[in-house]
């Protein structure tokens, strides 16, 4: 939901009144989807330039037919969705190619039949992140032609006030891969996402103990 009013009267709220508020604690839930993030390494996969399997990020060692800037935000994220069990957008349902454009159309559709929901405020986004739900922040790019851009929420205790001027604190792919970023410089090479509120928030439950089912099922197979 976008939350451009929200967004600039409860930071000027916050500077008048010279306030900072602590986030909520992490919870061991939110512990384990900030080690699942970190143990995807993505700044030195899904590099931009590189055409990159979607799932691992690893180069497939094909080149690219242009000089064009490829980089793989939304194949990130499709894939650590998948990595936590949840579904959201990918190959080859559909072409890596704008994907991140196509994947807001499809969260604001078929999203909620997934099991995503729409989050109201960046503050909400970090608070769900906390308790150990998978948050997105994206944009669509108003050039059809154009790529948009998506990140992953990380757990943080970041405080309001830096969560209201810098938004999140996130984990992404792009031009530059980051484990953890703000969402605001995340979104810098997007002009205008991030200052006239055109990010949109979406979160998706994380079911820990069928995780852990598959994961035990798993070391028994290969044992």
């Amino acid at each position: 939901m976008k939350f451009k009013n929200l967004l600039s009267a409860l930071a000027l709220t916050v500077l008048a009144g010279g306030l900072t508020v602590c986030a909520t604690e992490i919870t061991p839930e939110g512990q384990r989807l900030a080690e699942t993030l970190d143990s995807m390494h993505v700044e030195r996969l899904w590099l931009a330039g590189h055409q990159v399997n979607w799932r691992t990020g690893e180069p497939t060692g094909k080149a690219f037919a242009d000089k064009a800037g490829h980089t793989h935000c939304s194949a990130f994220a499709a894939a650590a969705a998948e990595k936590l069990g949840i579904y959201l957008l990918h190959p080859p349902e559909h072409s890596a190619t704008l994907l991140a454009n196509a994947q807001e159309d499809w969260l604001r559709s078929s999203g909620a039949m997934q099991g995503w929901h729409a989050v109201v405020s960046p503050i909400q986004a970090r608070e769900l992140a906390n308790e150990g739900e998978l948050v997105i922040v994206i944009c669509k790019n108003p050039d059809k032609t154009r790529p948009g851009h998506v990140a992953i929420v990380r757990p943080s205790l970041w405080s309001d006030q830096k969560v209201l001027l810098e938004g999140p604190e996130i984990t992404q792919a792009g031009l530059i891969n980051h484990t953890s970023t703000s969402t605001k410089e995340g979104f810098k090479n997007h002009p205008g996402a991030f200052e006239n509120g055109q990010l949109m928030y979406f979160a998706h439950a994380i079911s820990w103990s069928k995780l852990e089912q598959l994961d035990t099922a798993a070391d028994r197979s290969a044992q």
